[in-house]
């Protein structure tokens, strides 16, 4: 019996399985906030979507620009820039949210550009800079990127909505 040339070719090629146990990654949603490239493990993103109208709260911490409707839900709008200390967003008509969960909480999340899904080694995740100011304590690593510009700082964003409650509550 002959064998086909893409038949030898999967052969020799790595099982994918074994590849990714030997070598585990995990996926992140990357956006841009500002001139921050940041992450957010994908498992924490529902979607992505134009942002509509925002209708502002009295008496909320700065970085809850408001309330938006979607799907028949109300959602708080975070400004992660303000959040972070690192500026703030300007909303128009470019800008996306994404709808971010952990656990039973929903927030839309200002982005000012979506750069897509990025795959990373787990063993390439660098830890966070230590000594840093106040955002590093809400990151769980920062990937290198083939240049400067395409490092990406990635979130733990379970923490961010639990300390952005905290904030909430304690006004």
């Amino acid at each position: 019996m002959t064998t086909t040339p893409l038949q030898r070719a999967l052969r020799k090629a790595p099982d994918r399985a074994i590849a990714g146990q030997a070598r585990p990654e995990q996926e992140f949603f990357c956006f841009r906030a500002g001139e921050l490239r940041l992450g957010v493990p994908s498992e924490n993103v529902l979607e992505v979507i134009r942002t509509g109208l925002l209708t502002p709260l009295p008496r909320t911490p700065s970085f809850l620009l408001g309330v938006t409707g979607h799907r028949g839900e109300v959602l708080p709008v975070m400004d992660l820039l303000r959040f972070l200390g690192k500026g703030e967003s300007r909303v128009g008509p470019r800008t996306r949210l994404f709808i971010g969960t952990s656990g039973n909480y929903r927030v839309g999340v200002v982005a000012d550009a979506v750069l897509g899904l990025r795959r990373v080694a787990v063993a390439d995740i660098l830890p966070p800079p230590l000594g840093g100011d106040a955002a590093a304590e809400h990151l769980l690593g920062v990937a290198e990127g083939a240049s400067h510009q395409d490092a990406v700082a990635f979130l733990n964003f379970a923490k961010l909505l639990q300390s952005a409650r905290q904030r909430a509550v304690v006004r």
